[in-house]
């Protein structure tokens, strides 16, 4: 079975610099929500995870809390 994407198109708001680490975050919105995009580079294959789509405050906390290095 093929993967179905989630979103038809995302636009990416905010990043975190990848040349720094292994590990890359983005802020992502689509559909009028955001998610939080994780890219893991550390292996042979890169491994993405997305958090689950929220309204505008709620995410724009968590993205500001992952930042401060409160939540991973």
């Amino acid at each position: 079975m093929r993967e179905t994407p989630r979103s038809a198109s995302v636009r990416v708001v905010a990043h975190t610099c990848d040349d720094c680490s292994s590990l890359a975050y983005e802020l992502c919105a689509s559909g009028g929500l955001l998610f939080i995009r994780r890219t893991d580079r550390s292996g042979d294959q890169p491994k993405i995870r997305e958090t689950e789509r929220l309204p505008h405050a709620r995410m724009r906390s968590l993205w500001t809390e992952l930042l401060l290095g409160r939540v991973r």
